[in-house]
C-alpha cells in the first residue's frame, strides 16, 4: 500500500493527495507534524529514499536558518534537527514498500507504482 507522509499546509502536498486520490487505489495519509518521525524512522525513510539526510530538509525554513545554516553538522545531526523540527521536512514523501520519492512534483510517484 502507498503511504503519503503529508502536511495539509503544503500546496505541493495536497497534489500528492489529489494524485494519489486520482489512482483509484488505496493510500495511507500520515500527517507527519501531529505523528512526528522518531530518529530511527526518519534514518529508515531516508535510506529508502536513497539520499543524504540534507536532501530532505528544507533550508529555507525559517527554523532551519535560525539553528542550523552555516553549521557543519553530522547527518545523525541533521537528521535529529528534522526530528526536533519537523517542518524542516520536505514534503510530500511517498512510500511503496521498499522504494520511495519526495512526490515534487506529483507525478514522481509513478517511479514507484
Amino acid at each position: 500500500m502507498l503511504t503519503i507522509y503529508h502536511n495539509n499546509r503544503c500546496s505541493k502536498s495536497r497534489e500528492g493527495v489529489c494524485f494519489l486520490e486520482n489512482l483509484n487505489q488505496p493510500f495511507e495519509i500520515v500527517h507527519y507534524l501531529e505523528t512526528p518521525f522518531d530518529f530511527d524512522k526518519l534514518s529508515q525513510l531516508i535510506n529508502i529514499l536513497d539520499i543524504k539526510p540534507i536532501e530532505l530538509v528544507r533550508v529555507k525554513e525559517k527554523d532551519w536558518i535560525e539553528n542550523f545554516k552555516g553549521k557543519q553538522l553530522t547527518d545523525a545531526q541533521i537528521i535529529q534537527a528534522m526530528v526536533d523540527f519537523p517542518k524542516l521536512i520536505e514534503r510530500p514523501i511517498v512510500v511503496n514498500g521498499t522504494k520511495a520519492v519526495i512526490a515534487r512534483p506529483a507525478e514522481r510517484i509513478n517511479e514507484i507504482r
